[in-house]
Parts: structure tokens; C-alpha cells; sequence
């Protein structure tokens, strides 16, 4: 049995059998189908007045003259959709206001304004085919470990407040249909209301931004459009004990960043300046990515930003989170390869020009730290000199010593048993080794044992295992693999 409106039972629809000349023939079901089909479409058509449309909810939400009224509107850079959703949902939550959602359907391809939207039956957004509908929300990161916030990616906000009515829409970036910035337009019965508002939810957008207080790094999507890319990670845990550096410059990177932050109260009270800019340089592998590890961890409460990469033309929007968001450590790594890279547009300086300035630029109470690293400091010193002042503190990350080397080996052994009578023979042949050159012996040191061992048998390093795995790593054939590992011991 086939069922008139679609649902229909397994196999072919039957039809009426041809006739001779090959014409199907009309049968009195067929008169049937053809009037209630009419009478359908004479039906939507007397209603098609009853259904809502966006520019009837606005003016019976608003009252007369919804046109006349002034539209406010406030723009963010894309990746900060979810601050802005942030705020918004905490400036609704206030006990005076009460709202409802309208989502707008059929939007993604559609250039309008919240004005265009009020107008009548002939009205623009009917031509692109804009309507009312269910919401339709993204999931944006708002922490480490996916957590993700819901946030309206276009949404009409009907809000009362008392006798005043206001109508918000947000809007999320669509960078593959023009559209850049996240906004929201404000439309009010109180002349004042809308840019009041405005305001309100730009700070709240501050206020509860979920960018404080974390660590991230800039990026750029590499398949899409260009688009800025913030990624949350985990705050790492590490004390003193397990940064092995010479005391006093522990003592250096200390005072320089944790302590400035730690007195900034009566450092501003006595007319002292906070910002402040920090170079670890050394040669690879020498523990500056560790350092700055250590640093992140020690700042506990401290918004930190990462730029590596291909994010280093992003130097302008990582200062600007990094001056909204203080206390802040802004991280930018290898900053030598950006010595003589330009900006995105022409006629920009050299990207390491274009940093100085934003570090000269920020005001003296700005609790922002700069922490560059670099395995090319001659490169940087030219620079530097032009623009005294932006770094405060030099810091040199050597090869470590024998004392170090030793220390070293304790740290990243852990747990795992090894036969230590033969090290001081490791610490004698391994002069001029980086730190990752001795995480890097104790792993194939590890690894033999585990070759030479059966699997049920627990892990110990012999020895044997030790002096084999250093013998394999100072061989002449493994000297490209020293120089990956950043070692200077490349004739031992």
C-alpha cells in the first residue's frame, strides 16, 4: 500500500498501465490528489501573514518606530567569540532583566545588519531568506582538557528591562563568507540604553574572560582562512630542584619575574615600573624551554601567551590579550628568526621592531612580563642596542658542569634503577653534552635494558647498559645525532 504522503511499503509505487500510444491513462484518484494539492497551496498561501518573521518579532518586541532607532555596535577579533558569549551570559544573568533567544535560520551566507532586519514583508532578509529558528551554537574552547563553552554563532536577544525594551544580536566571525570579527548590535527603546549596554557587556567580556589565568598559545589555522587560534594547555608543575642551573642565576630569573610580581604593590607605591623583559640565550638544548616551564609554574594566577612559529606576525594581538588580561608573561621563543621578517602588510618593520615598539608601548603599572629566547644572541644585539631599555635582564643558559651533568642524571633517572658505579667514567666522557643529550642516554640506556631483559622481568639499568648507550652516542657515525641534541661534545 503507498500512502499519500510519502510513506510508502517496499517495492516500486504501482501505477496505471499504459495505453496503446504508450500515454498513461487519468484515473479518478489522480482528480483527487490534484485538488487536495491545490487546496494546500491556496491554504499557505492566506497564511503565509501568520508566519512569523524576524521584522514582526522586533517591532512587536520594540514598539513603533523600531526603524528610527539608533544601532550600537561593538566588534572583537574572532578568537575572542567565546569572551564575548562570556559576557554577554553574565550581563543577562543580572535580576533586573529578563530575556528570550531568537535564532536566526538560513544566516551563514547573508551580509546584513541588526537594521535590516526591521524591515516589512518586502524586506531584504526575506529575499536572503532569513527567518526565526532554534539557535544554532559552536562549541568554543574555554580551558585545558577540551572543556568547551557553548556560544551562539548568530542569535537575536530580546531583553526587558524595566519599560525599556532592547534587541541584541550576536554574530560569530565567518572568515569564509567576509565576515572577520565577532559582533554585537544594539538596538533600544532608551536613546541611552544601547550604548550603556555596549559598554557593559565589553567589560564583562574582560571581567569573566576565560583566557585569564591560563596558559596559551597563538596560532593560525593553516586550512582555512587565516584565522587567529588560541590553544589552552595545562599549567606545568615544576619546583627549583628540578630546574639545574648555577645559583645565582636561578637567583637572576627569580628576582627578575616572580618577585617583581610578588611586590608589585609597594613597587607601584613607590613609583617603581612593572613591565619588564627578560633573554634567556645559549646554545640548543641548554634548558631554555625548561626554564621558561619553571617560570610559567612559579606564576601561578598569571595569564600566560605563547607566540612560536608561524604565529610570530600575531605579536600585536598577543600584547593586546597580554594588556587586558595582567598579570601576563607573554613566551615568544627563537625570537632571533624574526629578526628580519615583516609584518603581514606592506611597508611593516621587521616583526622584532614591531615587538620592541609593543614592549616600549605598554604603561609602567602594566604587571607584563616579555620573556624571549634565542640561540642566536649576536643577532639580537644590534637590535637591542637601537632600543635600549626593553630588556632588563640577559640571562645565558650554558653547558652545564660536571656538578650540573651529575645533577642532571638524578633528575631524569626518576625512578628508574640504574647501576650508578660507573658514572662518574659518564660525567668525564660527557664535557660539553647538553642537558637533552643526557635525557637522551638515559632513554637508550633504558632501551637496552629492556632489549637485553625479558618482558615480565622489571626494568633495571646495568652498567654495561650505561657505557654501551654513551660508547653509541659518542661514535663518530652518531655526530649529526649530537648536534640534534644540541651537544658541543661533537669530537669526544
Amino acid at each position: 500500500m503507498v500512502e499519500e504522503r510519502g510513506w510508502a511499503s517496499y517495492g516500486p509505487v504501482p501505477v496505471s498501465p499504459p495505453s496503446s500510444d504508450g500515454a498513461l491513462r487519468p484515473e479518478l484518484a489522480d482528480v483527487g490528489r490534484l485538488a487536495r494539492r491545490g487546496l494546500r497551496a491556496v491554504v499557505g498561501a492566506a497564511r503565509a501573514a501568520d508566519r512569523p518573521r524576524l521584522s514582526r518579532i522586533l517591532g512587536e518586541h520594540l514598539g513603533p518606530g523600531a526603524t528610527a532607532f539608533d544601532v550600537v555596535e561593538e566588534t572583537w577579533p574572532s578568537y575572542d567569540h567565546v569572551n564575548v558569549q562570556a559576557g554577554l551570559d553574565a550581563w543577562l544573568t543580572d535580576a533586573r532583566r529578563s530575556w528570550e533567544l531568537v535564532g536566526v535560520t538560513n544566516f551563514q551566507h547573508a551580509m546584513f545588519r541588526l537594521g535590516d532586519l526591521f524591515s516589512g514583508g518586502e524586506g531584504r532578509h526575506d529575499v536572503m531568506g532569513l527567518q526565526p529558528g532554534n539557535p544554532a551554537t559552536v562549541n568554543l574552547a574555554c580551558g585545558p582538557d577540551g572543556e568547551v563553552r557553548p556560544c551562539q554563532r548568530c542569535g537575536i536577544y530580546l531583553v526587558r528591562e524595566g519599560d525599556v525594551r532592547t534587541t541584541l544580536l550576536l554574530r560569530g566571525a565567518s572568515p569564509e563568507f567576509g565576515i572577520e570579527q565577532v559582533s554585537v548590535q544594539i538596538v533600544s527603546t532608551d536613546s541611552q540604553a544601547g550604548a550603556r549596554a555596549a559598554a557593559e557587556i565589553r567589560a564583562a567580556s574582560v571581567e569573566h574572560n576565560v583566557f585569564r589565568g591560563q596558559v596559551l598559545s597563538f596560532g593560525q589555522e593553516v586550512f582555512g582562512h587565516g584565522q587567529t587560534l588560541l590553544q589552552f594547555h595545562r599549567r606545568p608543575t615544576l619546583t627549583a630542584a628540578q630546574l639545574i642551573l648555577p645559583p645565582e642565576t636561578l637567583a637572576s630569573l627569580q628576582r627578575q619575574v616572580v618577585e617583581v610580581a610578588s611586590h608589585k604593590e609597594r613597587l607601584l607605591a613607590a613609583g617603581q615600573h612593572l613591565k619588564r623583559g627578560l633573554l634567556l640565550y645559549g646554545p640548543p638544548g641548554t634548558g631554555k624551554t625548561h626554564t621558561i616551564r619553571y617560570l610559567t609554574s612559579s606564576l601561578a594566577g598569571t595569564t600566560v601567551l605563547q607566540l612560536t612559529g608561524n604565529a610570530m606576525h600575531l605579536i600585536a594581538e598577543a600584547c593586546s590579550v597580554a594588556r587586558a588580561l595582567q598579570p601576563a608573561m607573554l613566551v615568544i621563543e627563537d625570537v632571533d628568526l624574526i629578526a628580519d621578517d615583516r609584518g603581514m602588510h606592506p611597508g611593516q618593520h621587521p616583526l622584532l621592531f614591531q615587538l620592541l615598539n609593543e614592549m616600549d608601548g605598554l604603561a609602567d603599572d602594566a604587571d607584563v612580563v616579555f620573556v624571549l629566547t634565542t640561540n642566536r644572541a649576536d643577532l639580537l644585539e644590534p637590535a637591542l642596542a637601537a632600543r635600549p631599555g626593553r630588556v632588563d635582564q640577559a640571562v645565558a643558559l650554558g653547558l652545564p658542569d660536571a656538578d650540573a651533568r651529575r645533577a642532571l642524571f638524578e633528575l631524569y633517572r626518576g625512578t628508574l634503577p640504574v647501576d650508578t658505579s660507573g658514572l662518574d667514567d659518564v660525567i668525564a666522557r660527557t664535557e660539553g653534552v647538553t642537558a637533552s643529550f643526557l635525557k637522551e642516554l638515559l632513554r637508550r640506556a633504558a632501551l637496552l635494558a629492556a632489549s637485553r631483559t625479558p618482558g615480565a622481568e622489571a626494568l633495571a639499568v646495568s652498567a654495561g647498559d650505561l657505557a654501551v648507550a654513551l660508547d653509541e652516542l659518542l661514535d663518530t657515525r652518531n655526530a649529526m645525532t649530537r648536534t640534534l641534541l644540541g651537544s658541543a661534545a661533537a669530537d669526544v
